[in-house]
This record gives C-alpha cells, structure tokens and sequence, in this order.
C-alpha cells in the first residue's frame, strides 16, 4: 500500500514537479493495483487548507473527493487503533494531523509518500518515500 500525505496528493493532482519521479512511478504503479490510498484526515487539512486560500481546487472538495475515489484512490479511514497509535508515537512532533497520517500508515504497513522532514527524519519504523524524489 502507498499512502500520500496530504501535500503529496495535492502536488500529485495538479502536477506539481516538486512530486519527484520516483514517487510519481509509485503512485502510479500504486492506482493501477488498487494500492494507492489517502488517509481520511487529509481531506479535512485540504479543507482547511482551500479556506485559508493556501491551496486552489478546480472544483468543489466533496466533488473533488468523490471524483478521486471514483479514479481508484483509498480513503483509509481514522479508527480507534489508528487514534491509539497516533497518541503513542514515540519522539514524534506533536502535529495531531501528522501523527494521524503516519499513524495510518503504520497500521496499514503502507508507505508513506511524504516531503515533511520532521516525518522523513523521524527514527521510528515507517516505511516513508521522500514525495519530491
């Protein structure tokens, strides 16, 4: 499973070139076996993000969304096991959404494409990509 961070589908879908090729190949590769997922909290941080006018979509979120799961991505969703990892993550940031994402990512042995440092230079056992590689 190959997991996006929530900036990593952003520069995915509007194709940005900070998205390396590298990670593009595993995203890709990922959709095509059905292993391309989005955890459920990156939805709400797009959200937020499109309200503050940091990010600009093409269309309304909910259509946006709805038009991406249509294409194939996984929306993992925030369970009680992914919340009780996320609160015991070990030296880790204290980014509520960050420990989300990586915590998803842990229960679902998924690797995480991400370009957060504090998230790459973490020492505990993620399986991570650096997203502009």
């Amino acid at each position: 499973m190959i997991l996006l961070d929530t900036h990593a589908l952003i520069w995915l879908t509007q194709g940005n070139s900070k998205f390396g090729k590298k990670a593009r190949h595993l995203a890709d590769t990922g959709l095509l076996e059905d292993r391309l997922a989005i955890p459920a909290i990156s939805f709400w941080e797009i959200t937020m993000l499109e309200q503050r006018g940091r990010v600009t979509l093409s269309q309304p979120i909910l259509h946006w969304r709805a038009q991406l799961l249509d294409q194939g991505l996984v929306e993992l969703p925030i369970t009680g096991d992914v919340g009780i990892t996320a609160a015991s993550l070990a030296n880790f940031h204290p980014d509520p959404a960050d420990r989300l994402i990586t915590a998803t990512a842990l229960h679902h042995n998924a690797t995480l494409l991400t370009a957060d440092t504090r998230i790459l230079n973490w020492t505990g056992p993620l399986s991570r990509h650096n997203a502009t590689h």
